[in-house]
Formats: C-alpha cells, structure tokens, sequence
C-alpha cells in the first residue's frame, strides 16, 4: 500500500484530518472551546476530527461517538433566538456536501433538524473542482421558538461529504434551552447515510443533487419532546435551511427560486429566515470567497487540561487531530488527490529539497509546508518548527521520493 503526499496536503488537511465541531463544545473534544470537565472514566478525544463511520474502511462508532454526556451543558441557548455554531479550522472539507443541525430530547436517541446546510457545506457554493479548503466555518441560525425548555438537551452536527471515502461525521454537545412555553417540538427527522443499516450515498462527482432525497422528499418528520419522542410522516415542521446552491436560505424539500418553498415529508411549514452562513476567514485569491488559513501556524500546539478548574482549555487550531488513526491514514491517498488537484493553498507549488520535502518559505528552523520523514512516520513544518511525528499507519514506514513524502510498504 502506497500513499503518496504532496506538501499541499498539508494546507488541505491531511494532518488534520477531517473536521469538527469546536462551539458548542462537543464531547470530549481537545479542540473545543468552553468545554466542561470530562466525566470521571472518560477521556479527552484527540480523533474529533474523524469520521464515525466509514463505508469504505468498513468501520463505525456509536452515534454521537461519545454517550457518556458532559456533567454539565456545553452551551445555554434561548428557544427563538439566534445562535453561531463553529468549526475546526484545522480542517479538510472534502468538496462540501450535506449537513444538518438537529436536537434530542431523549439522550441523543431521536433527533429533529434545527437547521440545514444543504450541497456546499463550508463553500460559499458549488466549487469549480474537489476542494478541502474551507470558505465558511461558522453558522448562524435562528433556533425554533418551539423547542422545549430542557437543562439535557443534545445538539447534534451531522454531516455528509461530497468527495473521498464514503463517510459519516457526527459531534454531539450538550446543552440546556430556556425561554420556551413549548412542550414538543416537530421537525424533519435526523438524515443518517454512510452508516450501518442506513443508505450509502455515493461520491457526488460533480453532481450536487447526489442524495439529496434522503434530506427532502424521502424524509420524515419526528416530535421531540422532554417526555418521549415520536417518529411521524407529517406535522407541522419549523427548522431552517441554507440552500447553499442558492446562497440564502431554503427551505429543506428545495426552493423554487422565487423565494417560495414546500416543506418536507408532508407538507409542514416552517421558517426559512435563517442567517446566512458567517464566514470567519479572511478573503484570498482564487476562488472570489473566503477561505480559512489561521491553522497551519499552530497546528502542533496541545491541549492543556484543568479538570480541577471544571473546565480545560484548548487551541481551537491544534493538531490533536489523529493523523494515527487508521481512518485518516487510509483517507490520506484520497485527501492528497484533492490537495493535489485543486489547493494551491498558500502557494504550496515550492520546490522540492534533497531530502524530498517542499513547502514555501517563512522563516524559523524550517519552512512552513516543508515534510520530512522521521523514523517510519513523518512531520510537517508548521509555522517555522517541525510537528511531532504522525505515524504512517501499521506496516507502512514513510519514504522521500522526487519531492513527495509516501507512507508505503517498507
């Protein structure tokens, strides 16, 4: 087995693996922000970033990854008012894709959409090509005035991509919602894809409309509510959608392009007055939208625990990302492929070294994009230092060749 990398899969994110949510915090996360204590037997996740399941590696982990919940709720929202959720820059985006913001009631077992980005999630639209570099990283959206007030809430991101190994990404925070009068809320029902007993939605390969059923017309609504939950293929539903093929909001069984919008799964209405997506990197050349470059410079940094305080601290940018884990070992070849084809980023087109490393210059005792081989895994220059080493995955062993770093056979 060999993987070849380029120095640009740095910048597309192959030691950061994938991507996940930073705010609310989700659980266990080493790179979350105002995250409560772990609970007592659990551990901080330095693999948030992966997948929770892979169709193609044939690997799955429980919804929400993490069951145990946070002693106390990540987040205090109030039903109807607007709330910004935030990603990882440290991240790969896999050529967009579909992804939903969904509440429980019941300890994470049923979930109703809050919130939709559909086709181009983290692009400000449909790219010219694959793509891993990130145009949005923030979203801010109204939630529900109808959601029951609850101290256990879990908030759930779910996501989809676009491109590479078929795969399915979820993060779970709790949270507590005030405010409400409401006993029940009903929305459209969680999508679940590329996970055991539940569709596989195949690449899109250009085709944005890939899948898209599962999140409208074949949908089905679902009545959350602190005293149970129920599955229903009609009701009032009142959750958001971005349609980001349009660039505003939609709503979730398509837009008809003059503003109007049907609900899905029986005919329910709902608001489309959502925020737009808020993009939180600065503009570059390239594309005309704007993209995330703030991780690279601290992509080594670790996370610094405070149980004792109640909370612990992290850099929303570290590299607490898993480049060990097998899932992001074997998503390396498809992650390099994109970096390679479309992601100049940061002018990673440098000349290769001796020693087979490229990268672009800025100082320090190494170059910034520079990777190197170590042992049998390798490191990537950030910001002037070099990283600790990532592993190459089991039976592989890194090799410099014509400017390239490959993790093969030995």
């Amino acid at each position: 087995m060999k993987f070849a990398f380029a120095a640009t899969t740095l910048l597309a994110g192959l030691a950061a693996g994938h991507i996940s949510l930073i705010s609310p915090c989700p659980r266990y996360s080493s790179v979350g922000t105002d995250c409560p204590a772990v609970p007592s037997g659990q551990t901080i996740d330095t693999q948030m970033n992966a997948p929770i399941s892979s169709v193609t590696l044939g690997t799955h982990e429980p919804l929400c990854k993490h069951t145990v919940p946070w002693p106390k709720p990540a987040a205090t929202w109030k039903a109807g008012e607007s709330i910004t959720v935030k990603f990882n820059p440290n991240a790969a985006i896999h050529s967009g894709g579909d992804m939903e913001f969904s509440i429980s009631y019941d300890g994470g077992k049923t979930f109703a959409v809050i919130y939709q980005v559909l086709r181009y999630a983290f692009l400000n639209g449909k790219p010219s090509g694959l793509t891993n570099t990130a145009q949005v990283l923030e979203y801010t959206f109204t939630l529900p005035k109808e959601l029951p007030n609850s101290d256990s809430a879990v908030f759930a991101w779910t996501w989809v991509n676009a491109s590479g190994n078929r795969e399915f990404y979820m993060n779970c925070a709790d949270v507590a919602i005030t405010g409400s009068t409401s006993k029940s809320y009903t929305a459209k029902e969680v999508t679940i894809a590329n996970y055991p007993g539940y569709p596989t939605i195949p690449e899109f390969n250009g085709d944005y409309d890939t899948g898209i059923n599962y999140y409208t017309t074949d949908a089905k609504n679902v009545t959350v509510s602190p005293s149970g939950s129920s599955s229903s293929g009609g009701g009032s539903s009142a959750y958001s959608s971005a349609d980001s093929s349009a660039g505003s909001s939609s709503a979730a069984a398509g837009s008809d392009g003059s503003g109007s919008s049907s609900a899905a799964a029986g005919g329910g209405a709902y608001s489309t007055d959502a925020a737009a997506p808020v993009s939180s990197a600065p503009a570059a050349s390239g594309s005309g939208g704007s993209y995330s470059t703030a991780a690279a410079d601290t992509a080594s940094s670790a996370a610094t625990a405070t149980a004792d305080a109640g909370t612990y601290a992290t850099d929303p940018a570290a590299a607490a990302s898993g480049s060990d884990d097998p899932r992001n070992a074997q998503d390396a070849a498809s992650d390099a492929a994109v970096a390679t084809t479309t992601d100049a980023a940061a002018g990673a087109s440098g000349a290769a070294d001796a020693t087979g490393t490229t990268g672009s210059s800025d100082g320090g005792e190494c170059t910034s994009g520079l990777m190197r081989c170590s042992g049998t895994g390798y490191q990537i220059c950030n910001g002037g230092k070099w990283s600790s080493v990532y592993s190459c995955g089991v039976g592989d062993t890194c090799k410099g060749e014509d400017g390239h770093i490959y993790c093969g056979w030995p």
